[in-house]
């Protein structure tokens, strides 16, 4: 039973330690302006075309020595999400609940 317990604390010290490790933390790779001098800026957006496609635009512009030296811009067609019943406040302050489209999450992956 001993052992047991001794198993169960050091399981414990051990999560414990792990979690306080995932703790939110200010991420130092956001940056609020590109640098010029040599970058490539992206941008993902995606646009609601009609009730079965959304577009997705991705733009990418290349920097180099201060000045934008080539632009690439891909459109492709995806699935649409559907829509979902969302509670929303109109200019009144009463609630109201309306269909919008759902939007896609992004995520970017830099190698």
């Amino acid at each position: 039973m001993y052992k047991y317990k001794i198993m169960l604390t050091g399981l414990f010290l051990s999560a414990s330690f792990i979690f306080s490790a995932c703790k939110d933390e200010k991420n130092e790779d956001l940056t609020q302006s590109v640098n010029k001098n040599g970058a490539i800026e992206t941008s993902v957006t995606v646009q609601h075309l009609d009730s079965l496609n959304d577009l997705l635009v991705t733009k990418h512009a290349v920097w180099y020595k201060g000045a934008i030296n080539k632009t690439f811009e891909h459109r492709d067609t995806v699935p649409a999400l559907g829509s979902e019943k969302k509670a929303v406040k109109d200019d009144f302050g009463y609630d109201k609940n309306v269909e919008a489209k759902k939007e896609y999450e992004i995520f970017i992956t830099v190698k």
